[in-house]
């Protein structure tokens, strides 16, 4: 009877602790910790030093009808930071689903390279539009941008939770939560490349 006893309770405890093998252990590794971040910190650096001591005219020219200035380039990035990240905290405040993780059919590579490949253009979403968002200057959208890249930022240095078991749809599929947080920093790479498009067309303003 005592052996019986003690079995289930280290079966319980096995259970437990994740040992029994029902549920992976996908806590992030210092690798995956360090390139989230140095992708967050080096996108946001870019976005600071890509309008640095540009002139009204230069942050207002738009190279064609169709095409969105520096600014509203930035205006862009600042509400997309804030609605994808309101989209991984909700994401993690749900809890895992790691029966899902079948689903996911994109690496972590593959996912950044997609995300900042400008070969195919892509409508941005009415609201994410730069005149939708909701910024009336270059100022305020920086402040923004600020303010949610530095939570971003702090998150990935301090937390212990388990994104790699959290996994959400996104328009172009099933994507796990440290891969949206990846997609948050790319995706703003994407858009810093269109703002050097602008910058690099042969009308752009001397200053």
């Amino acid at each position: 009877m005592l052996r019986r006893t003690t079995g289930r309770l280290i079966l319980l405890l096995l259970v437990i602790t994740g040992s029994a093998g029902t549920i992976q252990n996908h806590a992030l590794n210092k690798q995956e910790r360090k390139y989230a971040l140095g992708l967050m910190k080096e996108t946001q650096k870019e976005v600071t030093r890509s309008v640095k001591g540009l002139s009204a005219a230069q942050l207002s020219y738009r190279p064609a009808p169709d095409r969105w200035t520096v600014e509203e380039c930035v205006y862009h990035i600042a509400a997309s930071e804030k609605l994808l990240g309101s989209i991984f905290e909700e994401a993690m405040k749900k809890a895992p689903n790691p029966e899902k993780r079948a689903e996911i059919k994109i690496t972590d590579n593959e996912l950044v390279q997609m995300a900042t490949d400008r070969s195919k253009k892509n409508q941005a979403p009415e609201s994410l539009r730069p005149g939708n968002t909701g910024f009336k200057n270059l100022p305020e959208a920086l402040a923004a941008f600020k303010e949610s890249r530095t939570s971003h930022i702090k998150y990935m240095r301090t937390s212990t939770e388990d994104l790699r078991n959290r996994v959400v749809q996104l328009a172009f599929g099933w994507i796990d939560c440290y891969q949206l947080y990846l997609f948050i920093a790319a995706h703003n790479k994407r858009h810093l490349a269109q703002l050097e498009e602008v910058k690099a067309a042969p009308g752009f303003p001397g200053e």
